[in-house]
């Protein structure tokens, strides 16, 4: 399997099963309605832990752009080669999207809420005050890079690079757990430019019901966030060492 096409299938289960579990816990006639946030941040995880074990032989398992990001800031990898991976991510996060709205249909159908059928898709902050959003993003994003940073010192002397696979993919997915369980209640922690743009687009694109805008407004927030905090990562790890 080539780089692009694990980021892509990683990407797309990533998706497949953290935008699965929104759809499960807020859309109406679920089995899982109503179950709360511990199952959405348990599931996100465990989504995490997927992606990362199909993708990390191949690819080191980026699936996000601030992983592969923080590479080309530690020149572990070309702007060229980022650029093909962060592709990867977006159609992936696309392809998992849709994938939910096709397999939870009927219960888009069911729901009346624009607001909860937009967050199968992408995250929304809690109280809307953009610059408090866009500090819980860099500092979600930044505990997870710095965190991978650690897990993966010893290949940051080599010329490899530092992917999620190179950990494996237990600590990483309860790496995302605790940032979803301790600062996801702010934004709902994209922490992820792809896994919140690429799903946005969909939703905005896709045949739903009374959904809600695209918002603009604030759509930039969980791409922007990510990237300032992973690059802070990169800055702080550098000066430690």
């Amino acid at each position: 399997m080539t780089p692009f096409l694990a980021e892509l299938i990683g990407t797309a289960v990533l998706i497949l099963l953290g935008g699965g579990v929104v759809a499960n816990v807020v859309l109406n006639k679920t089995k899982g309605n109503n179950s709360g946030w511990i199952v959405i941040t348990t599931a996100w995880a465990l989504a995490v832990f997927a992606g990362v074990v199909i993708a990390g032989p191949y690819s080191g398992a980026h699936l996000s752009p601030a992983v592969t990001i923080a590479n080309m800031a530690l020149a572990k990898m070309s702007i060229q080669e980022g650029a093909v991976y962060i592709v990867a991510q977006f159609l992936g996060a696309m392809s998992g999207a849709f994938l939910v709205w096709l397999l939870y249909k009927d219960h888009f159908d069911a729901t009346e809420d624009s607001g909860a059928k937009q967050a199968v898709f992408c995250t929304a902050p809690a109280i809307r005050n953009i610059p408090i959003n866009l500090i819980s993003e860099i500092v979600g994003t930044f505990v997870l890079i710095f965190s991978i940073f650690h897990f993966t010192d010893a290949k940051l002397a080599d010329d490899s690079t530092v992917g999620l696979g190179s950990i494996g993919a237990i600590p990483v997915a309860f790496i995302v757990w605790v940032i979803g369980l301790a600062l996801g209640g702010t934004t709902g922690y994209a922490i992820n430019p792809a896994r919140d743009l690429g799903p946005r687009i969909i939703h905005a694109l896709l045949p739903i019901r009374n959904k809600a805008s695209f918002d603009i407004g604030y759509a930039w927030v969980p791409v922007l966030g990510p990237i300032i905090g992973s690059l802070l990562a990169v800055g702080l790890y550098l000066t430690l060492n």
